[in-house]
């Protein structure tokens, strides 16, 4: 199969409830095997037991897709269903059994999973990148094969160059993918790590934090005309930046000098007060 073709019939491997023209066969669930290429890697515990309940009420609607492999079978599609009628009590699962390749099987897993909405943009990003190296897939290809923009693709994968730390806070839905967006542009990792920490905390929009971003990349030529700082100073000024959380630039002229502290909106400038006396 070329890659064309595979990109063209992807959807149609993925079984829908009530089609008839299947050839839906039971397996024991015990006989299935996960599949290494599952794009998602968070499952809600509370969505899997409300999935189960329901499975053992009315039993799994929609048939799993699995692929051979050596003497038993490989999940493609469903994970979800399959553990959750292992919670459910159930013996065996409807299935649907395709011959796959290992790509094939990664691409229609991921496919699966997008329509779906069932990944986190982390996770969607992590997908992309599988299939890229793993496959040899360029960004124009990945997306045709699941069905994307070519800029959509390149903008998830930015999001695989923020700090480990700002991507849990994504994969957790704490920070959009529009707020990972602006934060790729940040290349300083701690200050990267605190505008979105502050962005959390005080719940920005994504165009604030733009707005922010932009502030802080803005070129201060005035400064650059100004007397520098003594290494003193400057260690003061960045010291005092951490400390606030925000801009703040010391301009030393002799013996007398002044600080400005940049803050954004009334929330900020009350936050900043409060550091300063003391009271956070």
């Amino acid at each position: 199969m070329t890659r064309q073709a595979l990109g063209r019939g992807l959807r149609a491997l993925i079984p829908e409830a009530g089609e008839g023209t299947m050839e839906i066969r039971e397996l024991p669930v015990d006989r299935i095997q996960v599949n290494p290429y599952q794009p998602r890697q968070q499952m809600d515990p509370e969505g899997l037991e409300e999935l189960a309940e329901s499975i053992r009420t009315q039993g799994v609607i929609q048939p799993l897709v699995v692929r051979p492999v050596g003497d038993g079978y490989q999940l493609v599609v469903g994970e979800r269903r399959w553990r959750a009628a292992q919670m459910a009590g159930l013996e065996k699962v409807p299935v649907v059994v395709r011959s796959l390749s290992d790509r094939e099987a990664a691409a229609l897993a991921l496919v699966e999973n997008l329509q779906r909405e069932g990944l986190n943009p982390i996770e969607e990003a992590m997908g992309y990148r599988r299939l890229m190296l793993e496959f040899g897939w360029t960004q124009e290809e990945v997306a045709s094969q699941v069905g994307r923009s070519r800029s959509g693709v390149a903008n998830a994968l930015r999001l695989l160059q923020l700090a480990p730390e700002v991507q849990d806070l994504i994969m957790s839905g704490q920070l959009s993918a529009g707020h990972g967006k602006v934060l790729a542009a940040v290349e300083k990792v701690p200050e990267q790590l605190r505008l979105a920490q502050q962005a959390v905390k005080e719940g920005w929009s994504v165009r604030h934090l733009e707005q922010v971003v932009a502030a802080l990349k803005r070129p201060r030529t005035r400064q650059r005309q100004r007397q520098p700082l003594t290494p003193e100073a400057a260690e003061l000024q960045s010291h005092l930046a951490e400390r606030l959380g925000t801009r703040v630039t010391v301009r030393s002229s002799g013996k007398r000098g002044k600080i400005e502290i940049e803050f954004f909106g009334l929330e900020d400038l009350e936050r900043i007060v409060r550091l300063l006396l003391g009271e956070e």
